[in-house]
């Protein structure tokens, strides 16, 4: 092999090493994104009167009335 295709080589190596890392850090970055701004939400309140659980509200029954079971 010559000089220049050790060079290119060498290059070539870096260049996907870089990617590689980049690609990683761009992944990290995003799973700490999302976890920290679900930590940061506070949770849902529920007022006097009000139940929780599953509610039939009319765009509810619009979808199952357009669902073909």
């Amino acid at each position: 092999m010559s000089r220049q295709d050790d060079r290119e080589l060498a290059s070539r190596r870096r260049f996907l090493k870089t990617v590689a890392a980049t690609g990683g850090a761009v992944a990290v970055t995003a799973a700490v994104g999302q976890a920290g701004s679900a930590m940061e939400s506070e949770p849902e309140t529920v007022q006097a009167g009000e139940t929780t659980g599953y509610h039939e509200t009319p765009h509810i029954r619009d979808y199952y009335a357009r669902a073909e079971f």
